[in-house]
């Protein structure tokens, strides 16, 4: 059963992420403050995740000794990797497409003839999404 700490604490640790880009969605703040109200959140976002991450494996080991838990604390940072390595790959892939696809589009309209050649350089760029669902399912199984 949940305890009343790691119930708060989530909400509280999103509420404390969330709150410096309000300002943000509502426009009015300029271009330099949101940057560095983005590099904030980020920031904090880690910040967050890193607490988070060493409070409940803290409870978890103390559960673990009481209740018999059959996973361990080394498991669960495996499952946090494998999410990590596939979020980050995702990340990247889509920001490589959004590159990579206008060029794409851009030089096949100028010229029809090089739609094979534009079209490899966003399939590559896929391809990074792929390889971090690989690196996932390779640390998964060797949990």
């Amino acid at each position: 059963m949940l305890s009343l700490l790691e119930i708060i604490l989530p909400l509280v640790l999103i509420a404390v992420i969330t709150l410096p880009l309000i300002p943000v969605f509502r426009g009015k703040v300029d271009v330099r403050n949101a940057k560095f109200r983005v590099y904030m959140q980020v920031s904090m976002f880690f910040v967050a995740l890193i607490g988070t991450v060493l409070i409940t494996g803290a409870t978890y080991a103390a559960e673990e000794v009481a209740t018999g838990f059959q996973g361990s604390f080394g498991q669960g940072m495996g499952f946090i990797a494998a999410s990590i390595a596939v979020s980050a790959s995702v990340l990247g892939a889509g920001y490589a497409v959004g590159q990579a696809a206008p060029a794409a589009i851009g030089a096949i309209s100028e010229n029809s003839e090089n739609f094979g050649k534009a079209m490899i350089f966003v399939a590559l760029a896929e391809g990074v999404a792929i390889y971090g669902l690989l690196i996932a399912i390779q640390i998964i199984a060797k949990l």
